[in-house]
C-alpha cells in the first residue's frame, strides 16, 4: 500500500502532470518535491541562489517558473537562476 502512495505522488509531480495542471509558476514546495528533495532543502537552495531552475520573487512570495522546472526535469541539467536573474525588476 505504501508503494502505491509513492507511485501516485510521483505521478503527481511527473512532467506530464505538471504540464497539465500547473499554471505559469508553482510553489517552491511542489517544485522541490518534483525534483526529489524536501521543502526545507528547496528554500535553502533558493536563499543561496542555487535552486536548479528559475525562481521569481514577487513581493514576499517566491515562485518557480513551470517551463524552467519542466526543462530541468526532462534534461536532468540545472538552469541555475543565479543571484540576480531570478528577481523581477519594477517597470
Amino acid at each position: 500500500m505504501h508503494e502505491q502512495t509513492n507511485e501516485a505522488q510521483g505521478a503527481r509531480y511527473s512532467p506530464t502532470s505538471i504540464r497539465a495542471t500547473w499554471a505559469g509558476t508553482g510553489s517552491v514546495e511542489d517544485a522541490s518535491k518534483a525534483l526529489g528533495f524536501s521543502r526545507a532543502k528547496g528554500y535553502d537552495l533558493v536563499r543561496r541562489g542555487e535552486f536548479p531552475c528559475r525562481v521569481l520573487r514577487i513581493g514576499r512570495s517566491t515562485r518557480v517558473v513551470t517551463a524552467s522546472l519542466l526543462r530541468v526535469l526532462e534534461s536532468g541539467e540545472p538552469e541555475y537562476s543565479g543571484a540576480h536573474t531570478g528577481h523581477c525588476a519594477s517597470s
